[in-house]
């Protein structure tokens, strides 16, 4: 058994969306920092990733938690709230006390917790002060719950003003693209104690060009205003990429 067993549980942020391969398949910032952990430390890491994309935070606690424990990990990263917060109703210290569930099932199994804000899309989207002023709350939030615990290692990509820019997201203005979650996983590295590639800290491709206009929101805010009508979402019997390890070797 590896000396460090990583799980990520979250949604869209943390499954990858906006990072897809040739494939089809998704990557995102949990792929990319498990690999360059396993080269920063020079020895093989085991990572599972359960995350799902469209999940709620509380749903993720639910549903993904008790499974993630269950690999006995040594180290588990927790991020939600980003769907949360566009739904008119939300509400912020309800949500960071996932993140207060997150941690105390962590200690109970003696797991190293690591936590993370996601990155800031209000600058692109519509009703994008709303959606700042809901952010900017939840962030608060979270770390108020974390402020006596030295321990928690944080990677907190919300305050990042580069992140929040258009070379780093997809065409859906909502999801990073390769730049983004490149950059996130560099953060993620540097709580750890590792020195990333410089390279991985800056766009290093231009972001995809979307649509503007009545198109943008034929293709994005009208399927998503679709799914909210209709209950339903857009993980919708999706299965987690990685549900059992999978090993990672240094390259």
């Amino acid at each position: 058994m590896a000396a460090v067993r990583f799980v990520a549980i979250g949604d869209s942020f943390t499954e990858g969306v906006g990072d897809e391969l040739p494939d089809g398949r998704v990557r995102g910032w949990a792929d990319i920092a498990a690999q360059g952990w396993a080269n920063a430390a020079g020895e093989p890491i085991e990572y599972a990733n359960l995350a799902i994309r469209g999940k709620l935070a509380w749903p993720i606690v639910e549903q993904q938690l008790e499974p993630a424990l269950a690999l006995r990990p040594t180290h588990l990263s927790f991020n939600a709230g980003g769907n949360d917060m566009l739904r008119p109703k939300a509400d912020i210290e309800h949500i960071a006390d996932s993140f207060t569930r997150v941690l105390r099932r962590c200690d109970e199994q003696g797991v190293t917790m690591i936590v993370l804000s996601g990155a800031n899309p209000s600058g692109q989207l519509p009703m994008g002060k709303m959606i700042q002023a809901r952010g900017d709350e939840l962030s608060a939030a979270v770390l108020r719950r974390f402020e006596d615990r030295p321990d928690v290692l944080r990677a907190l990509n919300w305050p990042d003003a580069e992140l929040s820019t258009p070379p780093y997201w997809s065409e859906d203005r909502l999801h990073m693209n390769s730049n983004g979650h490149h950059r996130v996983a560099a953060r993620v590295l540097h709580a750890l104690g590792f020195e990333p590639p410089a390279q991985w800290w800056a766009a290093h491709e231009h972001g995809p060009v979307g649509p503007a206009g009545l198109q943008y929101y034929r293709e994005f805010v009208g399927p998503w205003i679709k799914r909210r009508v209709t209950r339903t979402s857009s993980g919708d019997g999706r299965a987690a990429k990685y549900p059992t390890w999978v090993e990672r070797t240094p390259q």
